[in-house]
């Protein structure tokens, strides 16, 4: 008789320790589901990959969210001291992105579902980007709280045009891709600084330096959909995440010893922004070496969210995941 309540009491726990990060499952596993759909039109395949995945990615949304919700009804305080972390808090901006890429992802299936996503999620994005900058300005960080996932919040704006595009005026496509550019250039130098110049990052935030890739993806993405072709700035942008792409796989032997945390989805997103960046490259150029670049990463990028899916269900299985850090 008394099993239920411990079950229960034991379910209660876990969902207190829920982290908001784990919308950055639903941000690449969409990734993905864009990344398929987008290949699958310029090289003319008819497999239906891509609306499977941006399935998954609703589904995923759904459960994450549903949960979370459970949490902030439960749980509120520790939703509160999540939203005050220096770190913990830049998740948040997380599940206004999934919104917003699910957005991308569904344009060709249903407009309007599209269009709605998109005002929910460019809102609330821009909402949580004012929230968090205001943060920055009038409370004292130090150095060493400055990581890779202080991007999401703001430069997460650069993606709002990509869906945009087709919903509103262009200079409201310009006005976030500002915002989003001018903070990814600051932010850089202040998180390059720290990561060379201070202590190391604990390693559970290691994955988070797979966040250099996405800026300049992202920006390559926006800017061509912007202004319809490539030119010398986009080309700089798609080198520039490219190079971001080589510098990590250099150092695959490091991450490959990392044990596992929820910041390996860190890893999926920005891998499935240069994918689909290069697949657009490569649909204006018609250049072998996008295509074969595309496709690589395609390949990679899909290699990388099956592990780390995988190793996700292993770790809840095993009770590594809801719980104190």
């Amino acid at each position: 008789m008394e099993k239920q309540p411990v079950e229960e009491g034991i379910l209660e726990n876990k969902l207190q320790y829920f982290p908001v990060s784990f919308f950055a499952s639903v941000m690449g596993i969409s990734g993905l589901a864009v990344a398929f759909e987008r290949y699958e039109q310029v090289f003319k395949l008819s497999g239906r990959i891509g609306l499977i995945l941006l399935i998954a990615a609703y589904l995923a949304c759904i459960l994450v969210a549903i949960t979370y919700s459970f949490k902030i009804i439960k749980h509120f305080s520790a939703v509160v001291s999540e939203f005050n972390h220096p770190v913990k808090a830049n998740f948040f901006p997380a599940f206004s992105i999934s919104l917003l890429l699910l957005s991308t992802g569904t344009i060709n299936y249903q407009e309007k579902l599209a269009f709605g996503l998109w005002v929910i999620g460019a809102a609330a994005h821009f909402i949580l980007t004012i929230v968090i900058i205001s943060r920055w300005i009038t409370r004292k960080y130090q150095i060493l709280q400055v990581n890779p996932t202080w991007f999401i919040p703001v430069v997460g704006n650069i993606i709002i045009p990509i869906a945009g595009i087709k919903f509103v005026n262009i200079e409201i496509c310009w006005f976030f891709f500002s915002i989003g550019l001018f903070f990814w250039v600051i932010l850089f130098a202040l998180i390059f600084y720290r990561v060379v110049l201070h202590d190391p990052m604990p390693k559970q935030l290691f994955p988070t330096l797979f966040i250099f890739i996405a800026p300049p993806s992202v920006a390559f993405i926006a800017y061509t959909k912007i202004v319809g072709h490539m030119d010398s700035f986009s080309r700089i942008l798609l080198y520039i995440a490219w190079f971001f792409v080589l510098l990590l796989l250099s150092m695959a032997g490091y991450f490959i010893k990392l044990d596992f945390a929820v910041t390996w989805w860190a890893y999926t997103f920005p891998l499935s922004a240069v994918t689909i960046a290069s697949i657009a490259a490569f649909d204006m150029l018609n250049y072998p070496l996008f295509g074969w670049a595309a496709s690589g990463l395609l390949v990679l990028t899909s290699l990388v969210i099956v592990v780390v899916i995988l190793k996700t269900i292993s770790a809840i299985l095993h009770n590594e995941v809801f719980v104190p850090e």
